[in-house]
């Protein structure tokens, strides 16, 4: 194994060199022809092993940023899952939604912005699961309305941390195939999360809030554990000696030349560069320099991003508890009858069918969809502004009409209602896990390409920028929200439907 190490180092070192010279000293050429021996005796491997080391490699991959996707967001979903159980039955269920979002928006907005410099991974990953764990904790053990949205505000404050920082680690990852890789399953676990929050709560709620809310304090102590057992590192992807493939070829020329990393040089977290060993110079981006970064990402990335959240959460906050309609009975609507029982069970039904296409939305480039071209990026965030038109109208006038045979047409508002639903969860996933996707793929500036610390540093930047966009745009939802579900239930019982005052 020393024989394979010092070989590996000699090879790069004779061979990798973008300036090496065409000709070696006889002592050069002795040294290397002996690591060429060392490395057919100790280090080739059959292809077919080789290959199945890779895919061990990207399956490890996959599976840790699932996994950071899902735990950091399960939370979340948890959160709003148990809104009912934990606040007094008259205080407004959209102070949970409030506090829910609005720090994590602030981690978003401040992190990226505020901070300068290398980016501590594993201090952020510690602490964001301490304060995951904190502020769960205080909304299991508190029974006041004030510590329990402190509590609430915490575990926001820590999920909003948590996607901005696994999304700016994936860009430590290289080539840009296996960097897409690492955002196309984090996307995906976000996406499970809406699920398997709902469906834990809805299994842990018979124990109350304090038991319930308190198991559920353990689940950030995934994160860490896949971080230093599961994740590989960034350097576990290095080709020995070579220039990633996002550099263009004028960079890969004139970059300096850096050796592989041994066990000595390897850092910790983001310490541990994706191309080599770090300058030890510090660097950090300026006012200046975050402005030129953010201002061609404005129209590109956020204003879709932003706009389908917008969009998306209205729809589900102020116009979904409104799409409701009579009990089916089963001797007209054997299918139907079987899943609503209650006018209280539709909205849970939309949620339930949301849920499962952001889910599918989002795994679209993990199992293997192609992704969105970068010009068709806006698509979603335009049909999401259609599907909320028709919605709307289908709440406040109602896409057929009713009268003696109103049951039949009933049935057919329930399946456009399913199916537009389906295509809104639809839009929301694929939107977030494009644009992240795209963000994630950009080359390195050509000026600044030649600086591997300070282009690390504008990548993370970037993809970081981008993460308020859709955090912005519900809250902004939540604001439309309520004048909204109560305008369109005063048109409904103006025109005679008073289902929705009797929720």
């Amino acid at each position: 194994m020393v024989a394979s190490s010092s070989s590996s180092y000699t090879r790069s070192s004779f061979e990798m060199h973008p300036t090496a010279p065409t000709s070696a000293t006889a002592s050069e050429r002795s040294l290397l022809r002996a690591s060429q021996n060392a490395d057919d005796d100790f280090v080739d491997e059959p292809p077919q092993s080789e290959e199945k080391g890779d895919r061990r490699l990207m399956f490890r991959l996959g599976l840790s940023f699932f996994l950071f996707g899902l735990i950091n967001n399960v939370l979340y979903v948890i959160i709003l899952s148990a809104a009912l159980d934990l606040v007094p039955p008259s205080t407004p269920k959209g102070i949970i939604a409030f506090c829910n979002i609005a720090p994590a928006l602030v981690a978003k907005v401040g992190w990226p912005y505020v901070l300068k410099g290398k980016i501590r991974y594993e201090k952020r990953l510690m602490g964001c699961c301490l304060l995951s764990a904190f502020g769960m904790l205080v909304v299991a053990f508190f029974d006041s309305l004030f510590m329990r949205l402190l509590g609430i505000s915490l575990a926001s404050f820590s999920s909003g941390l948590g996607e901005l920082t696994f999304l700016q680690l994936s860009t430590t990852y290289a080539p840009p195939p296996v960097a897409g890789h690492s955002v196309g399953y984090f996307a995906s676990g976000t996406g499970a999360a809406g699920l398997v929050g709902a469906f834990l709560w809805w299994e842990v709620r018979g124990f109350g809030v304090r038991i319930g809310v308190g198991l559920s304090s353990l689940m950030p102590f995934i994160i860490p554990l896949s971080y230093y057992f599961l994740l590989p590192t960034p350097s576990t992807f290095l080709q020995s000696g070579a220039v990633y493939e996002d550099f263009s070829t004028a960079v890969a020329t004139s970059m300096p030349y850096t050796p592989l990393p041994t066990a000595e040089d390897q850092l910790p977290g983001e310490e541990e560069g994706s191309l080599g060993v770090v300058p030890k110079r510090s660097v950090a981006l300026s006012a200046t320099d975050k402005w030129r970064l953010v201002r061609p990402l404005l129209v590109r990335y956020m204003l879709p991003l932003f706009c389908v959240y917008m969009f998306e959460y209205t729809i589900n906050q102020g116009i979904a508890p409104t799409l409701l309609y009579p009990v089916p009975t089963p001797e007209e609507h054997a299918f139907l009858s079987k899943i609503i029982h209650s006018v209280r069970d539709y909205y849970p039904l939309w949620q339930l069918v949301y849920q499962t296409t952001v889910f599918l939305s989002r795994s679209s480039i993990s199992i293997g969809v192609p992704p969105l071209p970068a010009k068709l990026l806006p698509l979603p965030a335009i049909i999401q502004a259609f599907i909320l038109a028709i919605l709307a109208f289908e709440s406040a006038v109602g896409i057929f009409p009713s009268g003696p045979s109103g049951t039949d047409f009933e049935a057919w508002s329930i399946t456009i209602v399913f199916l537009l639903i389906s295509l809104e969860g639809i839009c929301g996933g694929s939107a977030y896990v494009n644009v992240f996707y795209r963000i994630n793929q950009e080359t390195p500036s050509p000026d600044t390409a030649h600086d591997i610390e300070r282009t690390r540093q504008e990548r993370e930047f970037k993809i970081g920028s981008v993460g308020f966009a859709d955090s912005s745009g519900i809250l902004f939802a939540a604001i439309l929200a309520v004048p909204t579900e109560v305008a369109l239930c005063r048109q409904q019982v103006s025109r005679g439907k008073l289902l929705c005052k009797g929720l």
